[in-house]
């Protein structure tokens, strides 16, 4: 179980914003195999207030895509609020400010890690964010910008002053990316000092690994990011290996190539059949990683309609 503000799920996962994946087929997909609580895409303030026609789309969700938080990417006081403004239309259960994208074009721009370096500047955008939502607040960090400046129980301390209602922590550095150990121990502490609930994130990639961080840190929850892609029954067999110890392998092939046309489905309801196609190639990379040959992932990066795509997930088992 894991509660944030009055937001209470049976599950101590959550699946985390992605850029490019974390849509509304992908939710849905994950919630039918025990997903309880997901996130938007992470979602620039700036583009929401230009009305940007997809940054709108990322907005969508349905009755089966609950409890659901929105995440705001921004460094601009007067802009938050504004799109702060156009997210209670929503009415989103969560609302997460992110300071943890790593991007450069991002950084440059005063937003996500690049706040990680003004914990004064990103306590005030915090400020804003509580005062101007009537939905519980958390925020994403990372342990610090390099391996000098490693300051997440700082700006954990100071998010919780100012009424945050969860902290999400990457176990990593910007300066580390996705790369590199995962610092167990910085979530650890920061645990150990905060009242309110710590979602750890980094390298959640297995049941097996996903038990780890909850053993090595304490943490009240776990964020599922890239273990997610291509293996939503990451949620059903990590339930399992925390209850019991299972460690049940993969599924077989023939429910690998099912779950493949119901995403293959569900994008193409969503997105319409061109769109939907396109979206659709990398899911497919992942799906197929370790049971297709090379030819068959490079064919599907240049489907374009349905039917293609469809006799290529064909061939999977065949």
């Amino acid at each position: 179980m894991l509660s944030i503000g009055n937001v209470t799920v049976t599950s101590p996962l959550v699946l985390s914003p992605m850029a490019g994946i974390s849509n509304l087929p992908f939710r849905l997909l994950n919630r039918s195999f025990g997903c309880r609580l997901a996130f938007t895409e992470m979602i620039s303030a700036r583009s929401l207030v230009h009305k940007s026609k997809n940054t709108l789309k990322m907005l969508a969700t349905t009755a089966d895509d609950r409890p659901l938080g929105v995440q705001i990417l921004g460094g601009d006081p007067d802009i938050i609020k504004r799109a702060l403004e156009i997210v209670s239309e929503y009415s989103f259960d969560l609302v997460d400010f992110n300071a943890a994208c790593p991007v450069n074009k991002v950084i440059s721009r005063g937003e996500g890690a690049g706040l990680l370096r003004e914990p004064v500047k990103l306590q005030k955008l915090i400020k804003v964010i509580v005062n101007n939502t009537t939905a519980p607040v958390t925020i994403k960090i990372r342990s610090g910008w390099d391996e000098t400046s490693v300051n997440a129980i700082d700006l954990a301390l100071r998010a919780e002053d100012e009424g945050v209602k969860g902290i999400f922590i990457h176990g990593r550095t910007r300066a580390q990316g996705y790369s590199g150990t995962v610092d167990y121990n910085i979530i650890k502490k920061v645990k150990s000092l905060l009242k309110i609930p710590v979602i750890a994130s980094g390298d959640a990639l297995t049941p097996v690994l996903i038990k780890k961080m909850f053993d090595q840190t304490g943490c009240d929850g776990v964020a599922v990011a890239r273990g997610a892609l291509g293996n939503p029954w990451i949620w059903t067999k990590t339930a399992e290996h925390l209850k019991s110890g299972d460690m049940s392998c993969r599924c077989d092939v023939d429910e690998i190539v099912q779950i493949m046309k119901k995403h293959l489905a569900l994008n193409i309801e969503f997105h319409g059949e061109e769109t939907g196609v396109i979206l659709f190639r990398k899911f497919f990379a992942w799906y197929a990683k370790g049971i297709a040959v090379k030819e068959l992932k490079r064919k599907a990066f240049g489907a374009s309609t349905q039917d293609e795509m469809l006799q290529l997930i064909k061939k999977i088992s065949s």
